[in-house]
């Protein structure tokens, strides 16, 4: 499938997609919504990916909606094209695979919204991160939802109402980001990251990530009864016995992803 605002490239088992929209700061626009999402799915179904990076082309990651598209709808339009917009977070949450946000110069409203989304996030030091809407009267309660699990209420409320950005260090202290790292070696850290888990059991990578967005909707007692459930699946697999029995033998285990 040929896209227009998306890049995309196979790496060493890492399916990359790039944002493609630089003289627009890689602003979503219907169409990079509909393809970013397509995108993700097309590499989830690919048996040579195991780990999925986005990036940014650029000077930006991404710095929001494309506002050129904003006037003119009616509510039931806008309900349609706002609920596009946010669909990246249901997509990354249902695909197996892992993944990373390779961040730099600046990830605002929807841009910050898909660091929040991806289930990972390498940032450049310098990096700009905020929810501004609130700045021209709107508000970036779609970003804001996954960012709030880790950020308790007074700090979401901050970032929700006040309009301010703030750097990557500010952001990895906050736990809405994994690493910081120099804006030179961002790639080199991000892929390092990638091969990390790459070299884990694809089976318990899978589960492991489908496990933690099943509980994160779930009353605490029933979080233990899913994790009964998922454990004892697990232990049967081919991967968990190689795992188990390399560990005794004290080499490295070769996993099947079965």
């Amino acid at each position: 499938m040929a896209f227009e605002t998306i890049l995309l490239e196979k790496k060493e088992q890492v399916g990359l997609i790039t944002l493609n929209r630089p003289q627009k700061f890689n602003t979503f626009s219907t169409q990079m919504a509909e393809e970013l999402n397509a995108t993700l799915r097309q590499l989830d179904e690919d048996t040579e990916v195991r780990v999925v990076i986005i990036k940014g082309a650029g000077k930006a990651f991404s710095t929001g909606i494309d506002v050129s598209e904003f006037h003119g709808k009616t509510p039931s339009e806008y309900h349609r094209w706002l609920t596009l917009m946010d669909q990246m977070h249901f997509t990354i949450a249902s695909i197996g695979k892992p993944v990373i946000a390779m961040v730099h110069g600046y990830a605002v409203a929807n841009g910050a919204g898909l660091v929040a989304a991806a289930d990972f996030a390498i940032v450049a030091e310098g990096t700009q991160i905020g929810t501004t809407a609130i700045n021209v009267g709107l508000l970036c309660t779609g970003p804001i939802i996954p960012m709030s699990y880790g950020l308790g209420k007074k700090k979401t409320l901050e970032m929700l109402l006040s309009g301010d950005m703030i750097d990557a260090r500010e952001a990895e202290r906050l736990g809405l980001v994994n690493k910081v790292v120099p804006a030179e070696k961002l790639e080199e850290e991000t892929f390092a990251f990638a091969q990390k888990l790459i070299a884990k059991s694809p089976v318990a990578i899978e589960i492991g990530k489908k496990f933690y967005y099943q509980m994160i909707d779930m009353p605490f007692r029933q979080r233990f009864v899913l994790n009964s459930e998922i454990m004892a699946r697990l232990c049967i697999t081919e991967d968990a016995q190689e795992g188990v029995k390399a560990f005794i033998e004290k080499r490295k285990p070769v996993w099947k992803g079965k």
